[in-house]
This record gives C-alpha cells, structure tokens and sequence, in this order.
C-alpha cells in the first residue's frame, strides 16, 4: 500500500518558521554614547518583560523594545544638564529611587503620541519612551519603576532638584 504524500507537512513547517522570521526587530536609533560599558549592563539587567510586554528585538546597540506599539530604552544618549522640564524621582523595587526628566508636553499627548523621559544625573543616560497606547488606564512611571534597578546600574552623580529645594 503506498504512503499517501505529505507535502501539506512540509508547506505548513515551511510557513511556520518563514511567519517566525518574518518578525522584523524594532527600529530604534543607537544613542551617541551607546557603547559606554555601563550601557551593556542595563541592557543585561533589563526586564524580559515590561508590564506583560514581552521584549523584542532591536537592531541598534544599546537599545531594546516591548510589546506593540514598542516601548523603547537608548542607554547612551546625550545626558540632560540644567533644565526646568519636570523632574520626578521614582522608587525603584530595590528601595532606591531614579531621577528622570519629562520631556513630553502633556497636551500633545491627546491624539496618541508618547512619554518621553531621559535619567537625570546619570551618565551615559537612559532615554525611555512610552506610547499612549500602551498605559491605558495606568500610570506612565510604572514603566520607569519596572525599569529602574537596571538604569539604577549606571551611578547617580547628580539629583533634582525642586523649587522646595532651593533657599
């Protein structure tokens, strides 16, 4: 009795790994400074997921993304000076705290653009940006909390500081 053909087999393990490398990495440009060795260290220390976002590939140095619309991390961009945009220090799980400055205007946020915050006092820097999309109902540091032990890895040689601060 003869066997019966088996190329549906064959064309659908074909398909399967053709849809698996279809994938493409998240396009994030690499940060002037992205080589820094502190850099690969955050990269390392960077969750695998985000706030139930699995991590994706990127295809620069120094970067990394998660979920769809991708929230991206640059470790290695310019590091802010002096500013009046809003700082906020928010605590890490490990019980210390990251300084990151807002660089986004709440009002252009309404038809779905992102946050957009650089670590303050910390060189290289660290850049996250956080679509609309994906806070939903939640807040937008908790992303920076999830991300904080590992921008936490580059040390903090600078804080903000508020008008309570000054005398």
């Amino acid at each position: 009795m003869p066997r019966p053909p088996r190329p549906r087999l064959a064309a659908v393990v074909v398909l399967l790994v053709l849809m698996a490398g279809c994938s493409a990495p998240v396009d994030v440009t690499a940060g002037p400074h992205a080589a820094a060795p502190a850099c690969g260290q955050v990269m390392v220390a960077s969750p695998d997921t985000l706030l139930g976002a699995d991590r994706r590939d990127t295809a620069s140095q120094a970067t990394t993304a998660w979920g769809d619309p991708p929230v991206t991390l640059r470790c290695g961009v310019e590091v802010p000076g002096p500013t009046t945009d809003r700082c906020i220090s928010v605590e890490t799980s490990g019980g210390s705290s990251v300084d990151w400055v807002s660089l986004q205007q709440t009002d252009e946020l309404e038809d779905g653009g992102e946050w957009t915050f650089v670590t303050y006092g910390r060189e290289p820097a660290i850049e996250v940006v956080v679509p609309v999309e994906q806070v939903g109902g939640g807040q937008v540091t908790a992303y920076l909390a999830e991300l904080g032990e590992a921008a936490s890895l580059v040390p903090a040689e600078r804080s903000c500081v508020g008008a309570e601060d000054v005398s």
